[in-house]
């Protein structure tokens, strides 16, 4: 895992970014009040975002990472190669165990951990999730 400035970032990152922030200003999170955004890269080039939906019955909630994902998956894309996760918190947001999979289901490889203030991590989905389940 790599700590990064938003100075360091690459162009292609940058985008990445600055489309999570976007995506999460429309997150719906009339629960926690805990805003989260992400993109998705497809091998194409295209991004897509995704935001936290939050439902009154927690277990029904959706993480943005997987949103950004599914709202891939629903354009046809299959080959997924980079996301960014950005939410308001101290240090760089961290995925959820069930974004991981997800994420690893869709062979993304790169991921960039983001919060508001510009402070980054660089990892790989094989080292937020070792030994990830398959079938």
């Amino acid at each position: 895992m790599k700590d990064v400035k938003l100075n360091e970032l690459s162009p292609a990152w940058r985008e990445l970014y600055d489309a999570a922030v976007a995506a999460r200003k429309n997150a719906y999170i009339s629960y926690s009040n805990f805003a989260v955004g992400a993109a998705v890269r497809c091998a194409n080039g295209k991004i897509y975002g995704g935001c936290n939906v939050e439902n009154a019955s927690y277990g029904l909630c959706v993480c943005g990472e997987r949103n950004a994902i599914f709202h891939a998956a629903c354009a046809g894309e299959r080959e997924m190669v980079e996301l960014c996760v950005v939410a308001d918190t101290s240090g760089p947001v961290s995925p959820c165990g069930a974004c991981r999979q997800v994420m690893r289901e869709f062979g993304i490889q790169t991921v960039i951990l983001a919060n508001m203030k510009g402070d980054f991590k660089i990892t790989t989905v094989e080292e937020l999730l070792p030994y990830g389940f398959e079938l």
